[in-house]
C-alpha cells in the first residue's frame, strides 16, 4: 500500500520532496512548464496545511558534475513566480549549508535544492549520497512518477533513512488513472501509438494486444510495420532491429482476432527539409527516394472514425514530424478530434514526452482527461512492469 501525503499530520513538518521539474529551458528560459505546473497542487497542499518544504529535482544530463546550463536556477524563478511567494535556493544539494538552511524553515517556506545530477553518486543510488539528501527533512515525498522507474539515491536509497514516506497528489493522480487504463477500462477500449521507435513501446504493444479492442499504429514506427509486410519504405525511418518484432505484432494480432490499424496513406518527401509532395502517397506506392513523415487524409479519416466510436483512448506518441509546420497536420487534427471526444465524455489519457510536446504546441494540453508527466514511466506501467521507487513507499 502507498500511503498519501493526506495520510500524515504535515502541520509543522519539514518534508524533504522529489519532483520531476526537468523541463526544456533554451537561453535561460522555461520553454514548456507543464511538470512544475503539475507539481503545485501537492506543493500547495503542504503549505496550505503549515509544513515547510525542501524540494529536489534533476535536470537534463550533466553527466555527473556541474554545468550552469542545467541549472535549476530559471525553474526557481517560475516556481516561485506561480506560488506568489520567495523560495530559498541552495548551490549544491548535499552541503552543510544547504542541509541547515532546510532546517532551519519555518511553516509555509519552500527550499529548492540544486540539481541532484550534479553528482554522479544520484544516479548510482549511491547509499552516503541518499543519507546527505535524507538530512533535509523529516517526512518524505515522492511527488516525481516521470522518474519512478528509476532506482537512483532521491527517489530510492533516499528511503532507507526515513520513518514515514508516501507519494504526492500527482503520482496518486497518475496511478489513478494509468491502473484504471489496464485493469477496469470503460470499452470500447483503443489504443492510439506514434512516434520514431516500435523498441520503446514492443511491451506496451505485446500487453495491449490482450486488452484493448483496438490498436492504431501512426508516425514514424508504422514503417517498420510496413517493412515487416513487404512495402517499400523508400528512405523512411525503419528500425530494422525490430522488423521481425513487429511482424510478430501483426501475426498475434491476427491470431487473437485484435484489429491492428496502420496509415492507408502519408506525407512525403525527399528529406525533412524539403517541400512535402502536393499529393499524399499509398503506403504500398513509396518511392525509394522518398520518405513518409505525416499521416495522410485518408488515414486521418479513418483513425478519428475509429476514435469517435471509443469509450477509453490511450494515446502515446505524435502521427508525424510536428515539430515542422509542413508534417503537422496529422497530429494537429488527431489532437483537436481528441479534445472534442474528451469533451463529450470519453476518457482520453495521453502520456509520453512526445506527445505532452505535441499537446502544447497546439495548446490543447490541459484539455484532454489526463496528460501523464512520464513518458518513461507511464510506458512502464502500462507494459504491466513495476515502477521500482514507487514500488520501495510500499508498506
Amino acid at each position: 500500500m502507498l500511503r498519501s501525503i493526506k495520510s500524515f499530520d504535515i502541520k509543522g513538518q519539514t518534508i524533504l520532496m522529489r519532483l520531476d521539474l526537468n523541463v526544456p529551458i533554451h537561453d535561460d528560459k522555461i520553454e514548456d512548464d507543464f511538470r512544475i505546473r503539475s507539481s503545485l497542487p501537492t506543493i500547495n497542499y503542504c503549505l496550505k496545511e503549515g509544513a515547510s518544504i525542501v524540494i529536489m529535482s534533476h535536470l537534463g544530463r550533466p553527466e555527473g558534475q556541474y554545468n550552469s546550463n542545467y541549472s535549476l536556477i530559471p525553474v526557481g524563478e517560475s516556481l516561485a513566480a506561480m506560488l506568489e511567494i520567495p523560495i530559498k535556493f541552495s548551490e549544491d544539494c548535499i552541503s552543510q549549508d544547504a542541509i541547515d538552511t532546510s532546517l532551519s524553515l519555518k511553516a509555509g517556506e519552500v527550499h529548492l535544492l540544486e540539481n541532484l545530477r550534479f553528482y554522479k553518486e544520484e544516479q548510482d543510488n549511491d547509499p552516503e549520497f541518499s543519507n546527505r539528501l535524507s538530512r533535509h527533512g523529516k517526512l518524505f515525498i515522492n511527488d516525481a512518477f516521470g522518474t519512478a522507474h528509476r532506482k537512483h539515491a532521491s527517489n530510492f536509497g533516499v528511503v532507507d533513512n526515513f520513518k514515514y514516506y508516501g507519494i504526492g497528489l500527482l503520482v496518486e493522480k497518475e496511478l489513478q488513472y494509468l491502473n484504471t487504463m489496464m485493469h477496469k477500462p470503460k470499452r470500447p477500449l483503443v489504443v492510439l501509438l506514434g512516434g520514431a521507435k516500435v523498441s520503446t513501446k514492443i511491451g506496451l504493444l505485446k500487453r495491449y494486444l490482450h486488452v484493448a479492442d483496438k490498436i492504431i499504429i501512426g508516425g514514424g514506427m508504422a514503417f517498420t510495420f510496413f517493412k515487416a509486410m513487404g512495402y517499400n519504405t523508400g528512405k523512411s525511418l525503419v528500425e530494422s532491429s525490430m522488423v521481425e518484432n513487429a511482424r510478430s505484432i501483426i501475426d498475434l494480432a491476427r491470431l487473437s482476432g485484435k484489429e491492428l490499424i496502420l496509415p492507408l496513406d502519408v506525407i512525403c518527401s525527399k528529406s525533412l527539409k524539403s517541400s512535402p509532395n502536393e499529393n499524399a502517397v499509398d503506403v504500398r506506392e513509396i518511392s525509394n527516394d522518398f520518405m513518409g513523415l505525416d499521416i495522410g487524409p485518408k488515414s486521418i479519416e479513418l483513425f478519428n472514425q475509429i476514435l469517435e466510436s471509443s469509450s477509453t483512448i490511450i494515446w502515446n506518441g505524435p502521427m508525424g514530424v510536428f515539430e515542422n509546420d509542413a508534417y503537422s497536420n496529422g497530429t494537429k487534427l488527431i489532437a483537436e478530434n481528441l479534445n472534442k471526444i474528451s469533451e463529450s465524455g470519453v476518457v482520453v489519457v495521453a502520456g509520453g514526452g512526445d506527445t505532452s510536446s505535441a499537446l502544447k504546441h497546439f495548446d490543447i494540453i490541459e484539455k484532454l482527461t489526463h496528460v501523464s508527466t512520464g513518458g518513461g514511466s507511464s510506458l512502464e506501467l502500462m507494459s504491466g512492469n513495476s515502477l521500482m521507487a514507487l514500488e520501495r513507499l510500499d508498506v
